[in-house]
Order: C-alpha cells, then structure tokens, then sequence
C-alpha cells in the first residue's frame, strides 16, 4: 500500500490551463481615459475592439499607399434614382413608362450591399480587359469576402504586391490568372506570402470604354 501511496501525486496529461498564443500584458492610462473604459461592461472586449480597428486602419493606409486611393462605401452619400424595371432590346425602338410610376433605388445600397466592408478602387493595367475591366474602371470590392469562387475576380495580395486577378487552386498550388493573352498566370508556391484582400463585386467604367 506504501508504494502504491507513492506512485501518486505530480502532474496529470492534460490538466492546467491550455497553452495559446495570447499574451498578457498591462498598461497605465490618464484618469480621463480609465474612467471612459471603466465605463464599458466588457472592458477586455471593448480595448481589444479599439486595437482591431487601428489595426484594420493601418493596414487600409499600407495597401492605399500601393493601391492608391481607396474609397470606403460606409463614407459615400446615398443617391436615389427612378428605377423602370423592364427589359431593354437591342431592337426596334419600344415606349418606356413613366419615370413618375418608377420606384426609387438606392445605388450605394444596390452596389454596396454591405458598406462597412466594401472599398471602391481604381485600376491600372490591362491585365484584364477581357474580364471587362479597363484602366481607369472603378472596381467595387468586397473585403468582407476572402473566398473567391473559380470564377470570381479578386484583388490579392502577393509578398506584398497586389493585384487583380482570378484566383485558381490545384491541391496546395494556386495560381493567378489574367484575362489578357499578352500576361501570363502566375503561379502561388506554398511558400509566397499569399492573401485575398477583397471580391470584386461590380465593375464600373464609362460607356463606350471597352474599345
């Protein structure tokens, strides 16, 4: 019995606390400042929300100063238009009803479904003029969206240089494709920095732009 007694006791596989990769750390505000947190009920929660967004901002100033200006939707006015919800045919000219009868839509609501995520870019390059996207078109893009399908085209990010593109995956190797003949696909090795900054959603550029 002694030596059963003995073998007990020390650590047991599994108990404690699981490790993560979170650390703590702890800091001194001005009395102004503690008394604003103080005033939240989740306090944790609150200052981890307050660093996200910096965060988020300061990476949005470091792809803006390689992208150019970005313009977030959740900043832009709402605009209504009349909206005849009716076919056009490239045929003999047809009467249209009355504006007045038309129901009003909202564009930014129609184009920008979610605007706390949406970003509107400029594009340089031909890269994807058979997509129907030309220099100087206006790409909506959903950033909320980092799960392109085969055919979506999307603004991604490789070892730190972006670029639209479509994004194909064949097992652990992908690859960015161009909609132009004179580019060729890039290919994404297992070990490039890789990421999907954002779904493009619409297209827009000026009538009579794709020649």
């Amino acid at each position: 019995m002694a030596e059963e007694k003995g073998k007990r006791g020390g650590a047991r596989p599994g108990a404690g606390r699981p490790k993560t990769d979170s650390k703590l750390i702890a800091f001194r505000v001005p009395k102004e400042m503690a008394t604003y947190i103080e005033q939240h009920p989740n306090k944790t929660k609150f200052i981890k929300t307050c660093i996200e967004r910096n965060m988020a901002a300061q990476k949005n100033n470091d792809i803006e100063k390689k992208l150019g200006n970005l313009i977030p939707a959740s900043q832009m006015k709402s605009v209504r238009v009349p909206f005849v919800d009716m076919k056009i045919v490239a045929g003999p000219p047809i009467p249209l009803d009355s504006e007045e009868h038309a129901p009003m839509v909202d564009l930014l609501t129609t184009l920008c479904p979610h605007p706390e995520s949406t970003y509107m870019i400029r594009v340089e390059g031909n890269s994807m003029i058979d997509a129907n996207i030309h220099p100087g078109d206006v790409l909506v893009v959903d950033c909320g969206n980092h799960n392109p399908m085969r055919r979506d085209i999307a603004i991604c990010e490789l070892n730190g240089e972006y670029t639209v593109k479509r994004v194909e995956r064949d097992g652990d190797h992908g690859f960015l494709i161009p909609a132009n003949p004179n580019y060729k696909k890039i290919e994404i090795k297992p070990t490039d920095s890789f990421n999907v900054w954002g779904v493009v959603t619409y297209i827009i550029h000026k009538a009579g732009n794709e020649a």
